[in-house]
């Protein structure tokens, strides 16, 4: 059901903060960590709990009978849960640090039973008896699988990998040497962070072997960082490659899952190298591996014999920037060919190559890119793909024929507009798919290949009985629009006008930004609860994707190489500008606010532009881009010693001059993404100098400032620094 916003009640409920923060969710029941019983009967889900939707628990939806039950209590398996510092890192890592209850499960490949993962602790569960959970391995355990045929579970622990043999139920330690700087089949911080790397070992599709990564961060500074938290300070010693620094050095290598003989692969001469991703060939006769250079302008494609550790370049990815990190290679069962993803025409598109690394065709193609595959259907000679291709704010599903015929006409097969994310069953006959638009709360269906309905998993129907239901007259309907870049590319932005809109009135505008790569913030999506917020509250929120964003062309996200900040802020100022324009709107109440990347944009914006802009509210931020880690910075800045003056014109410390107009900081105290080393040298810098502004810091907290307290706290410490600063009075509010 689409929310229909035609009028809006002079009487409407309001958002407030407390409610967006509170349960149950405003966006219905939300579903999580979708995934499709192996003989496709099945969907199970994470969801919250009615009274914490924080605590998540394990549901299935039957697709015969359209029943939906909860499989596993959470709270009943484990009602006190503690969970250890090194998962406390990894959901930092995967963002998911705000959760708790089941943190990740997986289907045994014969649909039988199920491995959940609970605070470190493996759970098998039998699908047909799940009140008969069964512990089996306790504590502290990361990265659990099943093995593809279903013979093992492994598992990471003390820095060492295991497996259980399913049949006997004997724990095999296969690593020995983990220890101190030594980790086995695990991702380093930057793979995790940087590489969406969540995993470091690999199964052989036929239970015959792992291939793990191995790498020592003792070469990688020791940073001692301080964790200061509300009775307490904590003094971390973490392992973090700042631009420029050291890496791990990283190696590869292949074991039985019944133990035995480690054999090593050997990477080459060169040893700071970052060693990306790993997978089988579809004959589990080849492990396949991605190499990329330290200056990440090259990418080699390896296969490695099995048997005998011969290896030969299937290809190589070059890019006078940098090389994007492509998914694994996606083998193909019945020919002895693979589907790879590359940039190489200046937009992300498929190729099909034989399996001695020879270019068949493209499979896609065109001024357009896909996002990722979704799922291949050999036996129609199918592959389904994410893609904006008929808006650059849209996702949406298509179909491309394998044999490259259909390469610049993709059949589309999710029809309404907006935002689909898509998960297919293994073959891709059929696929679960979670749509949503700025009216329409997510709502999940499963749905044949073709795009028909087979039913809904959740309609979430934005009826009487919808969490959202009594704030939805004051829902205020987001606009779309694109502006012109310096250099005559297209910018798209989004914007919601106040409340009450009167094109008469002039109103102040919150203008959200985050501006980095690999990410887009201009969407046809559902969610916005802050924007909504401020909207009611009498202002034009307003957001601009510039050049740097993810999702479009190479020559749209080139232009940042070598000097972050420039090209971004420029396009923000284009927006800034526009806006001034408007008859609507208050010029000189035009205001900033950015998390993260955002939180640098924030401060690069009041140093370019603060007789433009009246404020900012910066978190997180950044501050100089030498204090970020390697993969992320050098990819678009290189090393500091090869190119030190795009570092100091990068850095927020260079230009803090320009500061004139009022400006909050906050920070939390125990941030180890964007270490809080950024905050203090910008608050002794701006001190030296003599620049007032405000600050907020939150004791133990952690990039996202997960706590719910705090996150409430954050949210009406921006709010009420833009209306303590422009004035907004209660008329303003109503």
């Amino acid at each position: 059901m689409i929310l229909s916003l035609t009028s809006i009640a002079s009487h409407a409920d309001k958002l407030s903060l407390e409610r967006i923060h509170a349960d149950p969710s405003l966006s219905g029941p939300g579903v999580g960590h979708l995934k499709m019983s192996p003989d496709g009967s099945r969907v199970t889900f994470l969801r919250g709990r009615s009274d914490d939707r924080y605590q998540l628990d394990l549901w299935e939806f039957n697709i015969k009978d359209k029943s939906t039950h909860r499989l596993l209590d959470s709270k009943a398996m484990l009602p006190e849960e503690k969970i250890s510092d090194a998962e406390k890192a990894r959901r930092e890592r995967t963002r998911t640090a705000g959760f708790t209850g089941i943190s990740d499960y997986s289907w045994s490949p014969d649909g039988k039973q199920l491995l959940v993962t609970l605070a470190g602790n493996l759970y098998l569960v039998e699908v047909a008896h799940t009140d008969k959970a069964r512990q089996i391995v306790t504590g502290d355990v990361i990265d659990p699988k099943i093995s593809p045929k279903g013979h093992f579970v492994s598992f990471v622990r003390d820095q060492n990998l295991f497996t259980i043999d399913l049949a006997s139920n004997k724990e095999t330690q296969l690593t020995t040497d983990g220890k101190g700087t030594v980790h086995n089949a695990e991702a380093e911080f930057v793979a995790q962070e940087e590489m969406d790397q969540t995993s470091g070992y690999w199964w052989a599709p036929d239970d015959s072997m792992i291939a793990f990564k191995k790498f020592d961060e003792a070469p990688v500074p020791n940073a001692h960082r301080y964790e200061i938290y509300a009775d307490h300070t904590e003094v971390i010693e973490q392992r973090y490659p700042a631009a420029g620094d050291p890496n791990v050095l990283v190696s590869f290598a292949l074991v039985k899952p019944t133990g035995g003989e480690i054999r090593n692969v050997d990477l080459g001469k060169e040893t700071d190298i970052y060693l990306v991703r790993a997978d089988w060939s579809a004959d589990a006769k080849e492990v396949v591996y991605q190499r990329q250079t330290r200056d990440q302008k090259r990418l080699d494609l390896v296969a490695v014999d099995a048997a005998t550790l011969a290896q030969r370049n299937l290809l190589t990815e070059t890019a006078s920037t940098w090389v994007s990190l492509a998914p694994r290679p996606h083998y193909l069962e019945k020919t002895k060919q693979f589907i790879w993803e590359s940039e190489r025409s200046g937009r992300n598109h498929l190729y099909l190559y034989d399996n001695q690394g020879k270019l068949l065709h493209a499979i896609s193609s065109g001024e357009w890119g896909i996002d990722h595959i979704l799922a291949v259907d050999e036996k129609a000679g199918k592959v389904y793909v994410a893609s904006n291709r008929d808006a650059v704010t849209d996702k949406q599903v298509y179909a491309l024929a394998l044999d490259g015929s259909t390469a610049d006409k993709p059949v589309r097969i999710t029809k309404v507009d907006g935002w689909h994310e898509a998960q297919f069953s293994n073959k891709g006959e059929v696929f679960i798919d979670t749509f949503s638009d700025p009216a329409t709360p997510p709502q999940v269906s499963v749905n044949h290949a073709d795009g028909s309905l087979i039913t809904w998993l959740e309609h979430n129907e934005l009826n009487s009985t919808h969490p959202y239901a009594k704030y939805k007259d004051a829902h205020v309907p987001k606009e779309f629009g694109t502006l012109t870049s310096a250099d005559g590319q297209t910018l798209h932005y989004s914007m919601l006008k106040p409340l009450h809109f009167d094109p008469s009135k002039r109103y102040p505008v919150f203008l959200s930004v985050y501006g980095g790569p690999h990410a887009q913030v201009v969407t046809r999506a559902w969610g916005d609860f802050f924007g909504q917020y401020m909207a009611q509250r009498g202002y034009v929120v307003f957001s601009l994707d510039n050049r740097g964003s993810s999702r479009r062309e190479r020559k749209f996200t080139d232009v940042i190489y070598k000097n972050l900040g420039k090209n971004e802020v420029e396009d923000q100022l284009v927006g800034i500008d526009w806006l001034g324009k408007q008859p609507y709107v208050d010029a000189k109440r035009i205001g900033v606010f950015g998390w993260s990347y955002g939180g640098f944009m924030t401060l690069r914006l009041l140093e370019a532009a603060s007789d433009k802009i009246a404020l900012g509210v910066s978190v997180a931020p950044v501050t100089d881009w030498a204090l970020y880690d390697t993969h992320y910075t050098e990819q678009f800045m290189t090393r500091p010693q090869d190119n030190a003056d795009g570092y100091l014109d990068s850095s927020v410390l260079t230009h803090l001059d320009g500061i004139k107009s009022p400006l909050l900081l906050i920070h939390g105290m125990a941030d180890d993404n964007v270490l809080f080393t950024n905050t203090t040298r910008f608050i002794d810098a701006m001190q030296d100098k003599g620049i007032l502004f405000n600050m907020m810091t939150y004791p133990g907290g952690k990039h996202g400032i997960s706590k719910k307290s705090h996150n409430l706290h954050v949210f009406r410490s921006i709010s009420n620094f833009f209306d303590q600063h422009f004035g907004v009075t209660d008329v303003e509010k109503k």
